[in-house]
């Protein structure tokens, strides 16, 4: 039998349902993504040292996003798979899928643990610190390091909790860290005077407070699937299953940090630390609206992949139609603030008045891409829900390692410097346009077609 909390994916109207899953989504996101910005911004504004320090912090996001891909590796490999087997009824099937994916993250942070504290250095170095401002980096990311199967276990099984419909629980669970990591940034960069190690402290005692919410909510009995010592035992056909839909997630994460290293690189090579520390701030802004639009159409997942067990076709097609409308025209409302606002963003991140004017310069062109890149999003999202993993791991291929990574080493090489913030809204405007047409072409296939009456994910 199907709990409450799930059995509404199943029964409620699709409006309150996006309205009760994805508002939440939209705010988690938000919340989780000030993890990072307010870091960015007390050590924007330390004073002196504030430029040089955000450049140095900003060259160590390539390891946060890579630590973070993994949590979504086993997170958003193994949740989706969770909801379609509660929406046929299989609620042991659901939490060996859970029990898992628990086991797969602690292993996962011993291992990026290990290898990020022995090679941080020269791995920072690769990622496009200097002389200058490597020592910021390795200040930041030593203690940062030690938080990773909070990190983990915080990002990485939350999903599960979002799948069986308890959206405010999620959210919950990353507001307790953000606001905890707000009220201890100041205290102990300022107040105890230090700097970027502080605000790597600080982040990861908030990480600790949401791994903890997001344990006991799974082992409690308010969760329609719990963590139990008998699922934690790797299985070879659910971790196969999970690596199948979790490389997709993985590939997007993992070459998030790809990009920052690539454009990160160039910039220092074509400019220097001043152009490295503009594109810390660009990448921020852009987190700021695309993880909000990213978490409502993730909310939305659980619905798609719910009803999508459950053979209501006809209540997938009308979750993605809305949601696909409210993606699109969150990312034409950002384009237009930030379009009408650039230095105001801009001085968000930094008092300097150099770098504030080379960013709010150069963020009109870097952002462009945005206007349409709800399409994408609403898109990826559907192919998740449906456990459509090859077309997943295409589409997120697809933007940054077929079409940004090679556009911002080749642009370049003929408009120097200006070619890699060019980069960026070519990939977004391609890669959203042919994602669109994948849907279109294939949608009625991954529903209708034979394999949706298989029992299969």
């Amino acid at each position: 039998m199907a709990s409450m909390s799930d059995e509404k994916l199943g029964t409620q109207s699709i409006p309150k349902l996006l309205l009760t899953l994805g508002l939440p989504g939209v705010a988690a996101q938000f919340i989780n993504m000030l993890y990072n910005i307010v870091d960015r911004i007390y050590i924007g504004n330390i004073p002196d040292t504030g430029a040089i320090a955000l450049t140095g912090v900003g060259v160590c996001f390539p390891i946060i996003m890579i630590i973070s891909a993994f949590a979504a590796f086993a997170g958003m490999g193994g949740a989706p798979l969770a909801s379609i087997r509660l929406g046929r009824g299989e609620r042991k099937e659901a939490e060996k899928i859970l029990g898992n994916c628990f086991s797969l993250v602690l292993i996962l942070s011993v291992l990026l643990t290990v290898f990020f504290q022995i090679f941080k250095e020269p791995v920072l170095y690769a990622f496009g610190a200097s002389g200058n401002s490597v020592g910021y980096g390795l200040s930041y990311i030593e203690i940062y390091l030690y938080g990773t199967v909070f990190v983990q276990i915080a990002l990485g099984l939350n999903t599960f909790i979002s799948a069986q419909g308890n959206a405010t629980t999620a959210m919950l669970s990353v507001l307790i860290g953000a606001v905890l990591n707000i009220a201890l940034d100041p205290v102990f960069i300022f107040t105890f005077g230090m700097g970027v190690r502080g605000a790597a402290l600080a982040t990861v005692l908030s990480q600790a407070a949401s791994a903890a919410w997001v344990l006991w909510f799974l082992m409690s009995r308010k969760s329609g699937i719990r963590i139990r010592r008998e699922n934690m035992r790797l299985s070879a056909s659910v971790v196969k299953k999970v690596f199948g839909l979790g490389i997709a997630p993985f590939i997007m994460q993992s070459t998030e940090s790809l990009v920052q290293i690539t454009l990160n690189s160039g910039l220092q090579r074509y400019g220097g630390d001043l152009y490295v520390g503009s594109m810390t701030i660009l990448l921020s802004v852009m987190q700021v609206f695309s993880m909000p639009m990213q978490g409502f159409t993730q909310g939305a997942q659980p619905i798609l992949s719910y009803n999508f067990g459950a053979k209501k076709f006809e209540r997938v097609n009308s979750c993605f139609r809305m949601m696909f409308i409210s993606a699109l025209c969150f990312g034409m409302v950002f384009c237009l603030l930030v379009w009408l606002f650039p230095t105001a963003f801009a001085r968000l991140f930094s008092s300097d008045p150099e770098l504030v004017e080379l960013t709010a310069r150069k963020m009109p062109i870097f952002v462009a891409g945005m206007s349409i890149f709800g399409m994408q999003s609403a898109c990826q999202s559907f192919f998740m829900g449906l456990g459509q993993a090859k077309t997943s791991m295409f589409i997120a291929l697809l933007r940054k390692v077929f079409l940004l990574i090679p556009l911002a080493l080749i642009f370049p090489v003929f408009w120097g410097v200006e070619g890699i913030y060019a980069a960026e809204p070519v990939a977004d405007f391609t890669a959203a346009t042919t994602t669109a047409l994948v849907w279109a072409f294939r949608h009625k296939a991954m529903l209708y077609g034979p394999h949706a009456k298989e029992k299969k994910t």
